[in-house]
């Protein structure tokens, strides 16, 4: 049976114009972008910060290309319908622009992502223009941009209007088809909506924006250590887990598991 028609990067650019609210969300395993494309959000995320959330390091700095590609080849193979998006890791987009071009081409050769996300504003104008012109659609990254946590002094909310309003101006003139605004005032967030033609997607700025993202492990209640502000829990699956591996780990010792229902004759 063929695939389900894929949302394209032009289709997602448009729904801004329509006024039609996104959703994405982060992925990094086939189980579960195959559940988030199922409840049809529009955009899938293969986000770097599976360095923290599934390897367990305490930034995105240390992921590197070769696993942003492995872990979103599962993702891509899973999806049927939303727009896949892979980020380009650290410090890949900051090498000039044509290992720029190869990196990200690289990544869309292997895996069946659309689209790269790279963080940065204005001094990142040139790769993406770069990467546009090669038949490369990018997702900009502006505010808060976790891979230079080290420059910033650690997760600060964003504050300087005219910065900001500058970076966003430039991302979208160099060909960007949406940008991500992190840790941004809301009213600044809908400053930029208000005043770019392309989609913008909050996190931690504001419900102004054309749509929103979550890394799925907070969404879900899964995240061990601190959840962020911005992050709003659907879900308590960490607790539903240690409830059953606990009932789990009590049937075994008490031998009530394996039951007869679960042998063979």
């Amino acid at each position: 049976m063929p695939r389900p028609k894929r949302i394209t990067v032009p289709e997602f650019t448009a729904f801004k114009q329509s006024g039609h609210k996104i959703s994405v969300l982060t992925a990094y395993d086939y189980p579960t972008a195959r559940l988030l494309d199922e409840a049809g959000v529009e955009c899938i995320l293969v986000g770097d910060t599976l360095s923290m959330v599934v390897q367990g390091r305490e930034n995105t700095l240390p992921v590197t290309v070769e696993e942003m590609i492995y872990h979103a080849e599962m993702v891509g193979r899973a999806v049927d319908r939303a727009l896949v998006v892979v980020d380009m890791p650290f410090p890949s987009n900051y090498l000039g622009r044509y290992k720029a071009i190869e990196t990200a081409g690289e990544m869309l050769k292997r895996t069946r992502a659309q689209a790269v996300k790279l963080e940065g504003g204005s001094e990142q104008a040139e790769t993406i223009r770069s990467l546009t012109c090669a038949g490369i659609p990018v997702m900009a990254h502006c505010g808060l941009r976790p891979q230079s946590v080290h420059q910033l002094g650690g997760y600060r909310v964003q504050r300087d209007r005219e910065h900001l309003l500058e970076d966003a101006r430039a991302v979208s003139e160099a060909g960007a088809f949406a940008m991500v605004l992190e840790c941004v005032p809301r009213d600044v967030a809908a400053d930029i909506t208000a005043r770019v033609p392309i989609p913008t997607i909050g996190i931690g700025a504001g419900p102004d924006c054309d749509g929103q993202v979550l890394v799925v492990n907070d969404m879900l209640g899964l995240t061990s250590d601190h959840v962020p502000k911005f992050a709003k829990q659907y879900a308590n699956l960490k607790q539903d887990i240690i409830d059953a591996a606990t009932k789990y780990r009590d049937e075994v010792r008490d031998g009530t598991f394996p039951g007869e229902e679960h042998g063979y004759k």
